[in-house]
């Protein structure tokens, strides 16, 4: 509530003597800037003796609940622990899930040794001589068509000039699902969060865009 009530006080002014493309990168930045004030980052080490249920979520909560039990509030640190007990027993299920005992008592045992050793990775098929730039240039390669022609467009297709409302933006950013941050690194619950905010600008140089 802080968080939304403090956006609700910043205002973002586009420069009208500067283009579209300058407008988005002062508005990144001042996006970004709320950002590192409000939930700076932190980091976590993870290592190969991490179990496989454990995720850097996990452990962030898991250092919280022990905060929480030095500072002598037990009750929160109880109630975070019951929520990392759900999660990872969730997890845990996930990974036992496609274990046979009966069928396939190897890979039954197989799991129960990394559970002991705390092993979290199987690296028996490890491939060496294979590296992430070829595996993306074999994608590239198979996904790209160099025969591909656009196709004409038709009499009866709308003109490519549209404009976008400030509550059409509020609504976008306001029912973005949960997701994985994208390539400019601002997660989808912040955009939620800052929709009253960010919906009026983002409204105006992508109507400004669409004109050029």
């Amino acid at each position: 509530m802080f968080l939304e009530y403090a956006l609700l006080q910043q205002h973002f002014q586009l420069a009208s003597d500067c283009n579209t493309q300058t407008n988005f990168d002062s508005f990144y930045d001042y996006m970004f800037g709320l950002l590192n004030q409000f939930y700076t980052e932190r980091e976590l080490t993870m290592t190969s003796t991490d179990p496989h249920y454990v995720t850097p979520a996990d452990k962030a909560m898991l250092r919280r609940k022990n905060r929480l039990m030095r500072a002598g509030r037990t009750d929160e640190a109880g109630a975070l622990a019951a929520r990392i007990r759900n999660v990872i027993t969730r997890s845990s299920t996930r990974w036992m899930r496609d274990v046979n005992t009966r069928k396939n008592a190897k890979g039954a045992w197989t799991k129960v040794r990394e559970v002991l050793r705390g092993a979290g990775h199987d690296n028996s098929h490890q491939v060496d001589s294979l590296t992430a730039e070829e595996l993306n240039k074999h994608y590239a390669d198979i996904s790209t068509d160099c025969d591909y022609r656009a196709p004409r467009t038709k009499h009866t297709a709308i003109g490519l000039i549209s404009s976008i409302t400030e509550m059409d933006t509020f609504r976008i950013l306001d029912t973005l699902r949960p997701s994985a941050t994208g390539l400019d690194g601002i997660p989808a619950w912040f955009l939620r969060i800052g929709a009253p905010v960010f919906a009026a600008p983002l409204a105006q140089m992508t109507s400004s865009a669409s004109l050029r």
